[in-house]
């Protein structure tokens, strides 16, 4: 407890009144006043505890203070919200759709506000142009990027190697590789000149890329100078990537507070601790765009396609054989149509089908098959152009050529001889056929053939019971001839 202690004592209002009447500035005693005794100095009596007074607008506040902290004490603790990371998987040949959707991831990332795109890449590589587009979007992007060579096994081969570096986090996982990024020329041969002049600028673009990334510029341009090649240990060591990580949980983990320069020079803090995973999921149309942009794909579709319409027109009537191929025909088109034709490769493989039309019509010994085979062959291996990733491969093309060859050639043998067997039915059926006469023919008469009687003219007369050979029919009587 405090006492207050003022001797002589005088209650605050008279204490108050009292100085403000008679008490001057200095404290001195009003002469006014002389029978009134002097204030003396205001005392602080401790007791058991000693504490401090403060003025009352003080104690106020801090009791105002002490309030709200209590309330703020008791209110729930919510979590701030986990960041959102959109994972999206380059995971075949680098195409024109692969531009399309990483568009689209772009602004799913930012519909959802997620704080960073994950590329996870799997690819032997693709199109220079399109890896151009796709380099271009994830430079611009204002999310930021992180590339991944995953999972093990996997590789970021030629235009996969560009799309990694562009990241700006580059990451593999063990067993991985990248590289081998030299440029190849598009169905043709190159003189040296011009080959030198597309690895230069390849090469230019790439160290304005790795550059900007702080990685090792000079080694990275040889994956397009000589074509090297390396491993998640030697691009670890070598500073082309930043990371390795087993899985995509320990990237995330790695990936937690690391801070990154983004490529217009701008800084972001990555939070992927607890980050919650969203799959990009791409559309109908993406994934079967995707998967028919394999040139193995497309071809295998376009001789299906031509395989069932041709059944269609031999059997008409069978329906299904010709619905199912005219969609496997648009679909083999349309996927060819975004990728890069060579029509040298096209002209073998209408070549072939003209040796297949006459290998049914002559008698060549297998020679005209054989012939069309291998154009079909080499047509397909050079019908798309660009670097060996994303040409027809060889096993593929004998697979669907030869199997094509036998089927072609059987049904149009058998179209052939349907064609070359006599008709059996109708007017046409009736010539050559041998019957009896059944009364004089002088000329005309009655005949019985294939189970009917008819009336018939023979230029010569004919005995009954003669045969006759049927050489015309003119409208409901036959015209014939005695057998000699």
């Amino acid at each position: 407890m405090l006492q207050l202690v003022a001797r002589p004592f005088r209650s605050n209002i008279q204490s108050r009144a009292s100085c403000s009447s008679w008490c001057n500035p200095a404290g001195r005693r009003s002469e006014s006043h002389p029978s009134t005794p002097r204030i003396s100095r205001l005392q602080i009596a401790p007791t058991r505890h000693s504490a401090v007074v403060y003025p009352v607008g003080v104690n106020r506040a801090v009791r105002l203070v002490a309030i709200v902290v209590l309330l703020l004490a008791l209110l729930p603790i919510q979590a701030s919200p986990a960041q959102r990371v959109l994972v999206v998987a380059f995971d075949s040949v680098i195409a024109p759709i692969t531009v399309e959707v990483l568009e689209k991831a772009i602004r799913e990332a930012k519909r959802q506000n997620a704080g960073l795109i994950l590329i996870r890449i799997d690819t032997p590589g693709g199109l220079l142009d399109a890896t151009r587009e796709v380099v271009s979007k994830m430079l611009a992007s204002p999310v930021p990027i992180v590339t991944y060579v995953a999972p093990s096994g996997a590789r970021a081969a030629s235009a996969g190697f560009f799309i990694l570096q562009a990241g700006d986090v580059a990451a593999m996982a063990p067993g991985t590789n990248t590289g081998a990024a030299t440029p190849v020329a598009s169905g043709q041969q190159m003189d040296e000149t011009m080959r030198k002049k597309l690895q230069s600028d390849t090469a230019a673009w790439l160290r304005s890329i790795v550059s900007q990334r702080g990685r090792n510029a000079p080694l990275a341009e040889k994956t397009v100078l000589e074509a090297r090649s390396f491993t998640e240990t030697e691009a670890l060591e070598n500073k082309l990537i930043e990371l390795i990580a087993k899985n995509q949980q320990e990237l995330l983990a790695q990936l937690d507070g690391r801070e990154v320069r983004r490529f217009d020079g701008s800084a972001a803090t990555l939070q992927t601790a607890h980050a919650e995973v969203i799959e990009y999921q791409p559309k109908v149309r993406e994934r079967i765009l995707t998967a028919i942009s394999d040139p193995n794909i497309a071809f295998l579709l376009l001789i299906l396609g031509a395989l069932g319409i041709y059944i269609e027109f031999s059997s008409p009537g069978l329906i299904f054989p010709g619905v199912a191929g005219g969609i496997l025909l648009v679909l083999g088109l349309f996927a060819l149509s975004v990728l890069p034709i060579n029509w040298l490769g096209v002209t073998l493989i209408v070549l072939a089908l003209a040796l297949f039309a006459l290998e049914a019509v002559y008698t060549s010994h297998g020679i005209l098959a054989a012939g069309g085979a291998t154009a079909m062959i080499l047509g397909a291996l050079l019908l798309i152009e660009g670097p060996p990733e994303i040409r027809i491969r060889l096993i593929t093309a004998v697979a669907v050529a030869l199997p094509f060859s036998l089927i072609t050639v059987f049904l149009l043998s058998l179209a052939m001889r349907a064609h070359r067997r006599k008709v059996m039915t109708g007017g046409r059926g009736m010539i050559d056929e041998i019957g009896e006469a059944r009364t004089a023919l002088t000329p005309e008469g009655k005949v019985f053939v294939k189970g009917e009687y008819w009336d018939a003219i023979s230029s010569t007369p004919v005995e009954p019971g003669a045969q006759v050979r049927v050489v015309g029919i003119e409208g409901l009587r036959l015209r014939v001839e005695p057998v000699a």
